[in-house]
């Protein structure tokens, strides 16, 4: 059966002191070069999100190991540290970046007892475009979207990516569910405001049966070493949990 590994990062940098309860968060930068160099050395084949959408669907055949790395939040650190690395091994990733708060922190994180980070602005968005990778959206505000309400619902999936669209220039066509955060409403607002694909925190590997816009991706968290993030890969493939079905 074809399978699509979507793997899950925020920050990577240097993080001395976190909160460990909160390790989904962080991935420190020298395992990150060293699981980079790894997926290479297992047979693991980097493609974009549109790439890998297209193989789901059966419109293009897929490499033996697909694998498909995205960043949430768009922090500045991705610039500096994430995206060096990934250059240099010639890797796509998508980065998603929360609209309103472009330029701005993850103040989100503040009511969690964590410090806020730099987010991207507009310049570093349209930079890291330049470079290559692909920017989606993560809604305008980073709501939990299963508990907000059907306007608010459509407002953040369709406002968030007009607003990205102008920064960028082009079509934003990959979204991100904050918190993985989700329900048939949300799921069907972003089929409204035409998304390609939408990614959830739910932990399986991609599959044909699955919806576009229910995609299952793995965390990679700061306790994570290259053999990890080598286990996750070869294990947790089928979700505990039913996908929501449109």
């Amino acid at each position: 059966m074809t399978q699509v590994q979507i793997l899950m990062y925020h920050r990577v940098g240097h993080f001395p002191g976190r909160v460990k309860a909160h390790g989904a968060l962080y991935c420190h930068l020298p395992r990150f070069r060293a699981q980079m160099k790894m997926f290479r050395v297992m047979g693991y084949t980097v493609i974009g999100l549109d790439e890998a959408a297209a193989g789901l669907r059966g419109e293009q055949v897929l490499p033996a190991r697909p694998l498909v790395l995205t960043f949430d939040d768009a922090y500045v650190d991705f610039l500096e540290n994430a995206a060096p690395v990934l250059k240099a091994h010639g890797y796509p990733a998508t980065v998603y970046a929360v609209s309103s708060l472009v330029g701005a922190t993850s103040s989100w994180v503040a009511p969690e007892g964590l410090e806020p980070a730099p987010l991207m602005n507009a310049a570093q968005l349209r930079e890291i475009q330049s470079l290559g990778f692909t920017v989606g959206s993560h809604t305008v505000s980073h709501p939990r979207l299963a508990q907000a309400d059907d306007g608010r619902i459509r407002s953040e999936l369709q406002d968030s990516k007009v607003a990205l669209e102008d920064i960028l220039g082009q079509p934003v066509k990959h979204f991100c569910y904050p918190y993985g955060s989700h329900d048939i409403r949300a799921v069907n607002a972003a089929a409204e405001a035409g998304y390609l694909t939408a990614t959830t925190c739910v932990r399986a590997a991609a599959t044909p049966a699955d919806d576009l816009l229910t995609l299952p991706r793995k965390a990679v968290s700061r306790g994570d070493d290259v053999f990890g993030v080598a286990w996750k890969l070869l294990t947790k493939n089928t979700p505990k949990n039913p996908q929501l079905r449109r």
